[in-house]
């Protein structure tokens, strides 16, 4: 792991722990804390405690920046659902970086990374590459992220043009960077779930194409039509939780079918018991990470996801 090397890490006590090979990489067991919950890496020992095989910090930007203006964070309980229009609020990649050279975690670290979003996205590229640049060395694998609703114009790198441009130049730096480092660090790429099946597909097919080594299925829904009328519900921002997880199930289904069944695969998306992360399993998915469902469940459900895979 590539991080490892600036610290000693705490072997945690994860007694349920199932291994997967996946990437290269020897995940502890198979569930994940998905990005968005440690935005700036000041968790990872405390997310670790609770069992984690992998966690993924981020969306960390070359540039610190606050987000969108509060409130930006809102409950559905009655839907098991979260709508966050947060705007990828971080200390910038340079005190991430700070933080990641001290960790002692002994699971998978993933580093999400996006643009800023005073960036135009035809510069797009500069920031994402500047960001993987700088996490490289401390990361396990690294997760581009263009698929938050939350950064006006993000979800159009998803274009079939704009998409194939970005992840070549994002190959050229990981060859770039592997030389440089003496190891190669998977990318992943997170999608929306928001995408119609056959861009789903053509987006599966060009990210193989590219060489990033996985997906990530999926990011949250701008679809409401899970929790029309209650309360928050027409809040802008990204939907997560139970009101998104058959759509993203149906995601992970048509990636795989797209892709084979040796292309890594992690879902994500409404997983709050261990029969929702199985589901996730049955559809393609190679690993899971949770969000929504720990703020709901609590740090039991990773235990239970865990025990059932």
């Amino acid at each position: 792991m590539a991080g490892l090397a600036t610290a000693t890490p705490v072997l945690f006590n994860r007694e349920f722990d199932k291994p997967v090979e996946l990437m290269g990489l020897t995940f502890p067991n198979p569930v994940g804390l998905a990005a968005g919950m440690d935005k700036n890496a000041t968790c990872i020992t405390g997310f670790g405690k609770l069992g984690f095989g992998f966690i993924e910090v981020g969306t960390v930007t070359p540039r610190a920046q606050s987000g969108n203006p509060k409130p930006r964070l809102f409950r559905l309980p009655e839907a098991g659902g979260i709508i966050n229009r947060m705007g990828f609020n971080n200390h910038g990649v340079e005190a991430m970086v700070g933080r990641l050279k001290k960790r002692n975690y002994d699971g998978v670290l993933g580093v999400n990374i996006g643009r800023n979003k005073t960036t135009p996205n035809e510069q797009a590229v500069e920031d994402y590459r500047a960001t993987l640049e700088a996490v490289y060395p401390h990361a396990d694998y690294i997760t581009i992220n263009i698929s938050s609703p939350n950064t006006p114009g993000l979800r159009a790198l998803q274009g079939k043009d704009e998409l194939e441009k970005l992840l070549r130049a994002m190959a050229e730096a990981r060859t770039e960077q592997a030389e440089r480092h003496q190891t190669r660090v998977p990318l992943a790429v997170k999608i929306a779930p928001d995408l119609p099946d056959d861009a789903v597909r053509e987006a599966a097919e060009l990210i193989a194409k590219q060489g990033m080594d996985a997906i990530i299925a999926t990011n949250t829904t701008i679809d409401r039509s899970a929790v029309t009328g209650l309360a928050h519900a027409e809040e802008t921002g990204g939907l997560s939780g139970t009101p998104v997880r058959k759509r993203a199930t149906e995601v992970v289904r048509l990636v795989r079918e797209t892709l084979g069944p040796d292309f890594p695969l992690i879902g994500v998306g409404g997983i709050s018991s261990a029969a929702d992360a199985l589901e996730k399993r049955q559809a393609g998915a190679d690993l899971v990470q949770v969000y929504s469902g720990l703020i709901y469940r609590g740090p039991a459900l990773v235990r239970e996801i865990a025990e059932a895979w």
